[in-house]
């Protein structure tokens, strides 16, 4: 079921009668049978939206398609979706069978199709031997499949997910979010995954749709936003370690960081911010920049540098080398910068620039 949503806008009123623009001229397309992630900082109107398509907020403006139908004005229980928040909402009173049963005892479905069903769903998520468990009596992993598999009993056209991960310890997290996966994978159904961990939306999901302010920054594969931001904000907000954003310039076609040149820009010569990825600054005896080493963790095949930061006295910033490097912290090491892990934006609008 592929979602279309045309110019969405949702503007809260506060108790002073301020307006707040949630959502503004939201424009997106999700593919029907993939799994969107809808990801940003906390405020920036993912949830919102996610609400929206659901029908528990109506927008000011804009229309929503599901296929080829306007289901803007249409009621949420006859969208045909499945809804999974962030709390699970099970039952403490019931038995799992009779949590995932439930939605089907609302519409009035036999109730032995609906005992098939639901055992159906809770094998397709890996709780088929715990039927006769109440909630309390489940881990919180265990808990958060329940709550998938009530959604999908209705077989809806649409599963959406509100940050369903965040209750959940590291180790399960990992877990769950790679059953999510399967789930989707297996159903074919078209999901939507609000998260604000850039880590669970770059893992989890077929396309990222990057939000701030309720505005739509960029929208692509995981990799290929985080190869190719758009914008300062989509460079920042991906990657771990952060990327590392310094002042420098443009004189000439050149970018220089420190007055050094390393690299070149069709961009006019003006002051700019150059952002380089952690990863992006290579070793050599020939570099155009020397670093002085702060600190030094070695992870695995990585090891990570904390250097003294060139152009802002008192800071570091983090390079990662591979770990056959031998490097201890007080040493001065020459490197370039890869040109596909640098890249240059305007300080006032953020813009990319070429």
């Amino acid at each position: 079921m592929e979602i279309k949503l045309q110019n969405i806008t949702k503007i809260f009123v506060q108790k002073d009668k301020t307006e707040v623009i949630a959502v503004k001229e939201l424009d997106i397309v999700i593919p029907s049978g993939k799994l969107i992630g809808l990801l940003g900082p906390s405020g920036c109107g993912k949830s919102t939206t996610l609400y929206m398509i659901a029908g528990l907020h109506e927008p000011n403006s804009g229309k929503i398609f599901f296929g080829d139908e306007d289901v803007t004005d249409v009621a949420p229980e006859d969208r045909g979706i499945g809804l999974v928040f962030q709390n699970y909402a099970l039952y403490p009173h019931m038995t799992v069978r009779q949590n995932i049963m439930f939605p089907l005892e609302n519409i009035k479905v036999p109730k032995p199709e609906a005992l098939e069903r639901a055992q159906e769903m809770a094998d397709l998520v890996g709780i088929g031997d715990l039927m006769d468990r109440k909630p309390k009596a489940l881990s919180g992993g265990q808990q958060q499949r329940v709550a998938i598999a009530r959604a999908l009993v209705k077989k809806p056209r649409v599963l959406l997910l509100d940050e369903p991960l965040s209750n959940l310890d590291a180790r399960l997290r990992l877990q769950t979010r790679e059953e999510i996966k399967r789930i989707q994978r297996e159903t074919g159904i078209t999901t939507i995954f609000v998260t604000h961990d850039q880590e669970e939306a770059m893992s989890i999901s077929d396309e990222i749709v990057l939000m701030e302010l309720g505005v739509k920054q960029q929208v692509g594969v995981p990799q290929d936003v985080y190869d190719n931001p758009e914008n300062l904000f989509a460079a920042k907000f991906l990657g771990t370690p952060p990327i590392n954003i310094f002042e420098g310039q443009i004189k000439n076609k050149e970018v220089l960081l420190d007055g050094k040149v390393i690299g070149k820009s069709k961009g006019k010569d003006d002051d700019v911010l150059i952002g380089i990825r952690p990863e992006g600054f290579v070793l050599s005896k020939t570099g155009c920049l020397e670093l002085i080493i702060d600190m030094v963790e070695t992870i695995g095949r990585d090891t990570s540098l904390i250097v003294e930061d060139p152009t802002k006295k008192g800071e570091t910033f983090r390079a990662i080398v591979d770990s056959q490097h031998r490097i201890i912290p007080g040493d001065v090491v020459k490197v370039n910068v890869n040109p596909g892990k640098m890249f240059i934006f305007n300080p006032n609008t953020g813009e990319l620039i070429t």
